[in-house]
Protein backbone atom coordinates (compact mmCIF):
# COMPACT_ATOMS: atom_id res chain seq x y z
CA UNK A 1 0.00 0.00 0.00
CA UNK A 2 0.97 3.60 -0.99
CA UNK A 3 2.40 5.27 2.20
CA UNK A 4 2.34 9.20 3.18
CA UNK A 5 4.95 9.41 6.36
CA UNK A 6 4.30 13.16 7.63
CA UNK A 7 7.13 13.44 9.23
CA UNK A 8 11.10 12.59 8.65
CA UNK A 9 14.27 14.14 9.80
CA UNK A 10 16.30 13.21 6.82
CA UNK A 11 18.26 16.59 6.32
CA UNK A 12 19.33 16.24 10.06
CA UNK A 13 20.60 12.55 9.80
CA UNK A 14 22.33 13.59 6.63
CA UNK A 15 24.10 16.78 7.80
CA UNK A 16 24.12 16.08 11.70
CA UNK A 17 24.64 11.99 12.03
CA UNK A 18 26.80 11.97 8.66
CA UNK A 19 24.20 9.26 7.29
CA UNK A 20 24.06 8.76 3.28
CA UNK A 21 20.54 8.21 2.73
CA UNK A 22 21.54 7.00 -1.19
CA UNK A 23 23.16 3.57 0.92
CA UNK A 24 20.81 0.90 2.60
CA UNK A 25 19.63 0.82 5.92
CA UNK A 26 22.23 -2.07 6.40
CA UNK A 27 25.49 -0.27 4.81
CA UNK A 28 24.37 2.61 7.26
CA UNK A 29 24.87 0.55 10.25
CA UNK A 30 27.76 -1.25 9.38
CA UNK A 31 29.80 1.70 8.40
CA UNK A 32 28.66 3.30 12.50
CA UNK A 33 29.89 -0.02 14.24
CA UNK A 34 32.17 1.13 16.94
CA UNK A 35 30.78 4.40 17.18
CA UNK A 36 29.23 5.77 20.21
CA UNK A 37 28.82 9.07 20.08
CA UNK A 38 24.80 9.31 19.63
CA UNK A 39 22.53 6.22 21.38
CA UNK A 40 21.05 4.92 17.75
CA UNK A 41 24.95 4.45 15.61
CA UNK A 42 24.26 1.55 13.97
CA UNK A 43 20.92 1.30 14.51
CA UNK A 44 19.27 3.86 11.66
CA UNK A 45 15.97 2.41 10.07
CA UNK A 46 15.55 4.83 7.43
CA UNK A 47 17.12 5.20 3.65
CA UNK A 48 15.95 5.98 0.12
CA UNK A 49 16.27 2.37 -0.49
CA UNK A 50 14.12 0.95 2.21
CA UNK A 51 11.20 4.00 1.99
CA UNK A 52 11.27 2.59 -1.62
CA UNK A 53 10.93 -0.70 -0.67
CA UNK A 54 8.24 0.31 2.09
CA UNK A 55 6.32 2.20 -1.04
CA UNK A 56 6.68 5.41 1.00
CA UNK A 57 6.56 7.70 -2.01
CA UNK A 58 5.66 10.96 0.13
CA UNK A 59 7.08 12.32 2.91
CA UNK A 60 6.95 15.90 4.83
CA UNK A 61 11.03 16.34 5.53
CA UNK A 62 12.16 18.84 8.13
CA UNK A 63 14.51 21.34 8.37
CA UNK A 64 15.67 21.92 12.09
CA UNK A 65 17.69 23.81 14.24
CA UNK A 66 17.31 24.83 17.49
CA UNK A 67 18.38 28.11 18.85
CA UNK A 68 19.21 28.23 22.80
CA UNK A 69 19.80 30.95 25.36
CA UNK A 70 22.28 30.90 27.81
CA UNK A 71 19.71 29.66 30.53
CA UNK A 72 18.94 26.81 28.37
CA UNK A 73 20.65 23.40 28.84
CA UNK A 74 19.01 21.69 25.83
CA UNK A 75 21.62 21.12 23.02
CA UNK A 76 21.26 23.70 20.13
CA UNK A 77 22.82 27.13 18.77
CA UNK A 78 24.29 29.92 20.47
CA UNK A 79 22.83 32.55 17.65
CA UNK A 80 19.20 32.52 15.68
CA UNK A 81 22.00 33.52 13.27
CA UNK A 82 24.01 30.07 13.64
CA UNK A 83 20.09 28.10 13.12
CA UNK A 84 19.22 29.57 10.49
CA UNK A 85 22.59 28.76 8.37
CA UNK A 86 22.04 25.15 9.57
CA UNK A 87 18.53 24.96 8.27
CA UNK A 88 20.27 26.55 5.18
CA UNK A 89 22.62 23.99 4.94
CA UNK A 90 20.32 21.17 5.28
CA UNK A 91 18.00 22.62 2.59
CA UNK A 92 21.35 22.40 -0.11
CA UNK A 93 21.24 18.95 1.24
CA UNK A 94 17.66 18.62 -0.19
CA UNK A 95 18.57 19.90 -3.14
CA UNK A 96 21.76 17.95 -4.22
CA UNK A 97 19.33 14.81 -3.51
CA UNK A 98 16.55 16.55 -5.83
CA UNK A 99 20.17 16.60 -8.39
CA UNK A 100 20.80 13.07 -7.90
CA UNK A 101 17.23 12.48 -8.95
CA UNK A 102 16.61 10.97 -5.14
CA UNK A 103 14.19 13.33 -4.22
CA UNK A 104 11.78 15.83 -5.96
CA UNK A 105 10.51 18.75 -4.30
CA UNK A 106 6.23 19.27 -4.13
CA UNK A 107 5.45 22.46 -3.28
CA UNK A 108 1.86 23.29 -5.02
CA UNK A 109 -1.31 21.16 -5.44
CA UNK A 110 -0.42 20.53 -9.22
CA UNK A 111 3.26 19.22 -8.71
CA UNK A 112 1.56 16.90 -5.84
CA UNK A 113 -0.95 15.48 -8.10
CA UNK A 114 1.31 14.90 -10.84
CA UNK A 115 3.90 13.49 -8.34
CA UNK A 116 1.11 10.91 -7.11
CA UNK A 117 0.29 9.93 -10.72
CA UNK A 118 3.95 9.75 -11.73
CA UNK A 119 4.95 7.02 -8.69
CA UNK A 120 1.73 5.12 -9.52
CA UNK A 121 2.77 4.37 -12.51
CA UNK A 122 6.45 3.82 -12.08
CA UNK A 123 7.83 4.27 -8.78
CA UNK A 124 11.06 2.68 -9.46
CA UNK A 125 12.17 5.61 -11.55
CA UNK A 126 10.15 8.29 -10.10
CA UNK A 127 11.92 10.06 -6.87
CA UNK A 128 10.68 10.03 -3.77
CA UNK A 129 7.95 13.33 -3.20
CA UNK A 130 8.87 15.72 -0.25
CA UNK A 131 7.40 18.39 1.06
CA UNK A 132 9.30 20.87 3.17
CA UNK A 133 8.59 21.60 7.17
CA UNK A 134 10.32 23.64 9.49
CA UNK A 135 10.28 21.89 12.96
CA UNK A 136 10.75 24.45 15.58
CA UNK A 137 10.79 28.31 14.33
CA UNK A 138 13.87 29.33 16.24
CA UNK A 139 15.68 30.19 13.13
CA UNK A 140 13.71 32.82 11.61
CA UNK A 141 15.06 35.51 12.16
CA UNK A 142 12.51 37.51 11.12
CA UNK A 143 9.26 37.64 9.36
CA UNK A 144 11.20 38.68 6.48
CA UNK A 145 13.12 35.03 6.89
CA UNK A 146 9.85 33.10 7.08
CA UNK A 147 9.29 34.84 3.44
CA UNK A 148 12.57 34.05 2.11
CA UNK A 149 11.79 30.11 3.32
CA UNK A 150 8.00 30.05 1.56
CA UNK A 151 10.09 31.29 -1.69
CA UNK A 152 12.47 27.66 -0.45
CA UNK A 153 8.98 25.94 -0.60
CA UNK A 154 8.35 25.32 3.30
CA UNK A 155 5.45 24.37 3.42
CA UNK A 156 4.60 23.58 7.01
CA UNK A 157 5.65 25.11 10.44
CA UNK A 158 6.01 23.99 13.75
CA UNK A 159 6.48 27.03 16.61
CA UNK A 160 8.42 24.93 18.92
CA UNK A 161 10.47 21.78 19.97
CA UNK A 162 11.46 20.92 22.99
CA UNK A 163 12.07 23.56 25.86
CA UNK A 164 11.23 27.35 25.49
CA UNK A 165 11.63 29.10 21.87
CA UNK A 166 11.57 32.02 20.31
CA UNK A 167 7.64 31.58 19.13
CA UNK A 168 6.10 29.26 21.57
CA UNK A 169 7.15 27.18 24.62
CA UNK A 170 7.51 23.12 23.49
CA UNK A 171 7.68 19.73 24.64
CA UNK A 172 8.82 19.99 28.86
CA UNK A 173 8.26 24.06 28.98
CA UNK A 174 5.43 25.89 30.45
CA UNK A 175 4.77 29.02 28.57
CA UNK A 176 2.29 31.55 26.26
CA UNK A 177 3.27 32.12 22.65
CA UNK A 178 3.82 36.06 23.35
CA UNK A 179 3.76 38.92 20.75
CA UNK A 180 6.53 37.46 18.54
CA UNK A 181 4.26 34.13 18.52
CA UNK A 182 1.15 35.69 18.02
CA UNK A 183 3.43 37.80 14.64
CA UNK A 184 4.60 34.21 13.54
CA UNK A 185 1.19 33.04 13.68
CA UNK A 186 -0.37 35.78 11.56
CA UNK A 187 2.14 35.25 8.92
CA UNK A 188 1.63 31.82 8.75
CA UNK A 189 -1.90 32.30 8.14
CA UNK A 190 -1.12 35.23 5.93
CA UNK A 191 0.95 32.93 3.43
CA UNK A 192 -1.72 29.93 4.21
CA UNK A 193 1.35 27.80 5.19
CA UNK A 194 0.23 24.76 7.25
CA UNK A 195 0.72 25.40 11.41
CA UNK A 196 2.56 22.01 12.88
CA UNK A 197 0.87 22.09 16.59
CA UNK A 198 3.40 19.16 17.55
CA UNK A 199 5.88 20.05 20.41
CA UNK A 200 3.35 22.91 21.56
CA UNK A 201 3.19 22.83 25.38
CA UNK A 202 -0.48 22.53 26.32
CA UNK A 203 -0.25 26.58 27.33
CA UNK A 204 1.17 27.27 23.98
CA UNK A 205 -1.17 24.67 22.14
CA UNK A 206 -4.36 27.11 23.75
CA UNK A 207 -3.28 30.25 22.61
CA UNK A 208 -2.57 29.16 19.19
CA UNK A 209 -6.03 27.50 18.90
CA UNK A 210 -7.11 31.21 20.01
CA UNK A 211 -4.87 33.25 18.11
CA UNK A 212 -4.54 31.03 14.31
CA UNK A 213 -7.51 30.37 12.20
CA UNK A 214 -5.30 28.67 9.08
CA UNK A 215 -5.04 25.07 8.71
CA UNK A 216 -3.15 23.16 11.17
CA UNK A 217 -2.03 19.41 11.30
CA UNK A 218 -0.13 17.65 14.12
CA UNK A 219 2.66 15.73 12.15
CA UNK A 220 3.66 13.05 14.87
CA UNK A 221 2.10 13.26 17.68
CA UNK A 222 0.31 10.23 20.07
CA UNK A 223 -2.30 9.97 22.32
CA UNK A 224 -1.58 11.46 26.25
CA UNK A 225 -4.34 8.68 27.41
CA UNK A 226 -1.38 5.96 26.87
CA UNK A 227 1.28 7.82 28.13
CA UNK A 228 0.98 10.81 30.22
CA UNK A 229 3.30 13.12 29.03
CA UNK A 230 3.15 16.77 27.70
CA UNK A 231 4.96 15.50 24.69
CA UNK A 232 1.22 13.46 24.00
CA UNK A 233 -2.28 15.18 23.11
CA UNK A 234 -4.83 15.27 25.65
CA UNK A 235 -8.10 13.71 24.54
CA UNK A 236 -9.67 17.82 24.77
CA UNK A 237 -6.66 18.81 22.64
CA UNK A 238 -7.08 16.45 19.94
CA UNK A 239 -11.01 16.88 19.77
CA UNK A 240 -10.07 20.73 19.37
CA UNK A 241 -7.54 19.42 16.17
CA UNK A 242 -10.52 17.31 14.72
CA UNK A 243 -12.88 20.22 14.88
CA UNK A 244 -10.65 21.98 13.00
CA UNK A 245 -10.08 19.29 10.48
CA UNK A 246 -6.62 18.40 11.22
CA UNK A 247 -4.54 14.97 10.62
CA UNK A 248 -2.66 13.73 13.18
CA UNK A 249 0.53 11.48 12.54
CA UNK A 250 1.13 8.61 14.43
CA UNK A 251 4.65 8.52 15.95
CA UNK A 252 6.68 5.58 16.23
CA UNK A 253 9.13 6.39 19.31
CA UNK A 254 8.88 3.72 22.01
CA UNK A 255 9.07 6.06 24.81
CA UNK A 256 5.75 7.96 23.48
CA UNK A 257 3.87 4.39 23.23
CA UNK A 258 4.00 2.85 26.44
CA UNK A 259 4.11 3.97 29.63
CA UNK A 260 7.04 4.11 32.41
CA UNK A 261 9.80 3.91 29.61
CA UNK A 262 12.95 5.14 31.30
CA UNK A 263 15.54 6.48 28.59
CA UNK A 264 19.11 4.32 28.40
CA UNK A 265 17.34 1.24 30.56
CA UNK A 266 13.71 0.33 29.05
CA UNK A 267 13.97 -1.55 25.28
CA UNK A 268 11.64 -2.20 23.13
CA UNK A 269 11.51 -5.73 24.09
CA UNK A 270 11.24 -5.24 28.02
CA UNK A 271 8.28 -3.29 27.48
CA UNK A 272 6.80 -5.20 24.55
CA UNK A 273 6.58 -1.53 22.51
CA UNK A 274 5.25 -2.92 18.92
CA UNK A 275 3.54 -1.84 15.70
CA UNK A 276 0.35 -2.75 17.84
CA UNK A 277 0.30 0.10 20.32
CA UNK A 278 0.62 2.52 17.38
CA UNK A 279 -2.44 0.79 15.76
CA UNK A 280 -4.27 1.42 19.71
CA UNK A 281 -3.13 5.00 18.94
CA UNK A 282 -4.90 5.42 15.81
CA UNK A 283 -8.12 3.63 17.32
CA UNK A 284 -8.49 5.97 19.60
CA UNK A 285 -8.32 9.14 17.63
CA UNK A 286 -10.71 7.40 15.59
CA UNK A 287 -12.96 6.51 18.27
CA UNK A 288 -13.15 10.35 19.49
CA UNK A 289 -13.62 11.56 16.19
CA UNK A 290 -16.17 8.70 14.81
CA UNK A 291 -14.65 8.30 11.67
CA UNK A 292 -10.88 6.85 10.36
CA UNK A 293 -10.55 10.97 8.61
CA UNK A 294 -8.66 12.61 11.25
CA UNK A 295 -4.78 10.21 11.83
CA UNK A 296 -2.21 9.31 9.72
CA UNK A 297 1.21 8.29 9.38
CA UNK A 298 3.71 10.36 10.79
CA UNK A 299 6.30 7.86 12.27
CA UNK A 300 9.46 10.72 13.21
CA UNK A 301 11.59 7.67 12.16
CA UNK A 302 15.30 7.98 13.34
CA UNK A 303 14.29 11.32 14.29
CA UNK A 304 17.19 11.25 17.43
CA UNK A 305 16.42 7.41 18.18
CA UNK A 306 17.35 4.39 16.03
CA UNK A 307 16.14 0.63 16.61
CA UNK A 308 16.85 1.00 20.15
CA UNK A 309 13.36 2.79 20.63
CA UNK A 310 11.57 1.69 18.30
CA UNK A 311 9.26 -0.95 18.05
CA UNK A 312 10.45 -4.35 18.15
CA UNK A 313 8.66 -5.12 15.42
CA UNK A 314 9.93 -2.64 12.83
CA UNK A 315 13.15 -3.53 11.49
CA UNK A 316 13.43 -0.58 8.82
CA UNK A 317 10.77 1.64 7.90
CA UNK A 318 9.94 -0.57 4.78
CA UNK A 319 7.92 -2.39 8.02
CA UNK A 320 5.07 0.50 8.37
CA UNK A 321 3.55 -2.26 5.82
CA UNK A 322 2.94 -4.39 8.62
CA UNK A 323 0.21 -1.65 9.89
CA UNK A 324 -2.31 -2.66 7.09
CA UNK A 325 -3.19 -5.86 8.29
CA UNK A 326 -2.64 -5.09 11.81
CA UNK A 327 -5.55 -2.63 11.31
CA UNK A 328 -7.76 -5.35 9.29
CA UNK A 329 -7.07 -7.65 12.46
CA UNK A 330 -9.06 -4.42 14.34
CA UNK A 331 -11.91 -4.55 12.17
CA UNK A 332 -11.00 -1.08 9.86
CA UNK A 333 -12.44 -1.76 6.36
CA UNK A 334 -9.96 -1.41 3.15
CA UNK A 335 -11.12 2.12 2.34
CA UNK A 336 -10.04 3.44 6.30
CA UNK A 337 -6.74 1.73 6.21
CA UNK A 338 -5.91 3.54 2.60
CA UNK A 339 -7.19 6.77 4.52
CA UNK A 340 -5.16 6.85 7.58
CA UNK A 341 -2.06 5.03 5.72
CA UNK A 342 -2.05 7.79 2.74
CA UNK A 343 -5.61 9.18 2.16
CA UNK A 344 -5.89 11.51 5.17
CA UNK A 345 -3.32 13.60 4.34
CA UNK A 346 -3.49 13.51 0.60
CA UNK A 347 -7.06 15.31 0.90
CA UNK A 348 -5.40 17.72 3.03
CA UNK A 349 -2.37 18.45 1.36
CA UNK A 350 -4.58 18.73 -1.75
CA UNK A 351 -6.65 21.17 -0.36
CA UNK A 352 -4.29 23.37 1.48
CA UNK A 353 -0.82 23.33 -0.85
CA UNK A 354 -0.96 26.60 -3.07
CA UNK A 355 -2.24 26.35 -6.64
Amino acid sequence: MFILDAHLDLSMNAMEWNRDLTWSVKDIRASEEGMTDKPDRGKNTVSFDAMRKGNIGVCVATQIARYVKPSNNLPGWKSPQQAWAQTQGQLAWYRTMEEANQLVQIKTKKQFNVHLKNWKQDKENTPIGYILSLEGADSILNMDYLHKSYEHGLRAVGPAHYGPGTYAFGTDSVGGIGAKGRELLKEIEKLKLILDATHLCDQSFWETMDSYNGPIWASHNNCRKFVNHNRQFSDEQIKELIQRNAVVGMALDAWMMVPNWVRGKSTPRSTGASLKHMVQNIDHICQLSGNALHVGIGTDLDGGFGLEQSPMDLDTIADLQKIPSLLNEKGYSPEDIENIMNGNFTRFLQKHLPD
